[in-house]
């Protein structure tokens, strides 16, 4: 009997030790609300959306202490569309995230798996788009940056993240094709920066995609970038992002400004994310955006916030060009019931111009939202957040 009970002890304290040195945390958000469109394909609408600012998710992630200030990490988590349960990446278990990886103290972190881009991990959180007080309606035209919060999400992919210096960040991935004898054919790479000190924040990178999506050069349509379950923004031959951004902190305001340089050539289709299919458009792409944004926080639970973003384009698939421009408007007002749980009120504008009417580039479409018959599109959201 003593035995036993001695045994029984020995066990508890084991697995008592055990779990104080690892950890797996159940999380998520939930994004939903009303969303009213003046015009979708000539109608307005009216619709209840799920993720019209953050996506809604829930996943697991952990970490294991392996000693000498060395840790197992690891990530799933899916996306998913709250009003009817449907995945965000149709057929992917865990679409939005699925990693594990190493990380140290001293030397950083180097994770494997299906993974978020170096550009939006380090540039994303200077825009608009990627933050709760903007999110997925205020994206660049056709998230052609990837800096929103529904951003491309990449698979076979090898990221290092190094350490804190002094506010100093680096971080770099290589994204592999997995296919024989087609190396190039569908991979992604790209590398950034960022360095924050006292109210300063500044974040720079590059990234580029070879034949996103599959289809243009080749028939490795799960790649690095998929097109099957709508992660490829753009099926193109080659896609190219540089940006740079900062901004600053001054008590309650901030104030920011980013720019995203986005080249895509030999395009097939881009992603219509308010349809959830791809529509044709050939040709090359040449896209500049220049966003301006600010938020201020009037007490600690109400805040408000805004951004303009003046995108310039240029467009030639040989037989004909066009110069496109875009103007888009971002407002919205915040109120937190706790750290937890939010309201909100966002309304968003795009006014498209240079490119003929009724065509792609002609139409404003704002992101989670189907085309306008019109180069003009309004769109405001009232929603709800809840974080477990």
């Amino acid at each position: 009997m003593k035995k036993s009970l001695l045994t029984l002890a020995l066990c508890g304290a084991f697995a008592t030790s055990a779990h104080a040195q690892s950890s797996v945390t159940l999380y998520g958000l939930i994004d939903t609300g009303i969303v009213y469109t003046n015009n979708q394909g000539g109608h307005s609408n009216w619709q209840e959306l799920s993720s019209s600012t953050q996506n809604t998710v829930f996943g697991l992630k952990g970490t294991e202490d392996l000693g000498g200030g060395l840790d197992a990490i690891f990530k799933i988590e899916q996306g998913f569309n709250l009003n009817n349960g449907s995945e965000a990446f149709p057929g992917d278990g865990f679409g939005s995230q699925a990693w594990v990886g190493l990380q140290s103290e001293q030397y950083g972190a180097l994770t494997f798996g299906r993974q978020f881009d170096v550009l939006n991990d380090l540039l994303g959180p200077l825009t608009a788009e990627f933050n709760t007080w903007g999110g997925n309606l205020a994206a660049h035209p056709f998230e052609n940056d990837n800096l929103a919060a529904d951003s491309v999400v990449i698979n076979n992919s090898v990221k290092y993240t190094s350490p804190n210096y002094h506010g100093l960040t680096f971080e770099g991935m290589y994204s592999f094709s997995n296919k024989a004898g087609g190396f190039a054919d569908n991979r992604a790479y790209g590398f950034a920066a960022s360095y924050a000190q006292g109210p300063f924040n500044l974040a720079a990178g590059y990234l580029q995609f070879n034949n996103a999506g599959g289809g243009v050069i080749g028939s490795n349509v799960n790649g690095a970038i998929s097109q099957g379950d709508g992660s490829a923004n753009f099926v193109a031959q080659r896609q190219r992002i540089w940006g740079v951004g900062g901004n600053y902190t001054m008590g309650p305001a901030t104030i920011g400004l980013v720019w995203s340089h986005t080249q895509i050539d030999n395009m097939a289709s881009v992603f219509s994310f308010g349809l959830g299919s791809y529509l044709p458009l050939g040709g090359n792409l040449r896209l500049d955006n220049y966003e301006v944004n600010a938020k201020y926080a009037i007490t600690t639970a109400w805040s408000v916030s805004g951004s303009y973003t003046f995108t310039d384009g240029g467009y030639g698939d040989g037989a004909t060009s066009a110069s496109p421009a875009w103007n888009s408007v971002m407002l919205q007002t915040d109120y937190a019931f706790s750290k937890r749980t939010d309201i909100y009120l966002e309304g968003v504008y795009q006014n498209a111009h240079g490119a003929p009417a009724g065509s792609l580039l002609g139409d404003a479409m704002l992101n989670t939202q189907a085309p306008s018959s019109t180069g003009t599109q309004v769109a405001v959201a009232v929603g709800l957040r809840h974080a477990f």
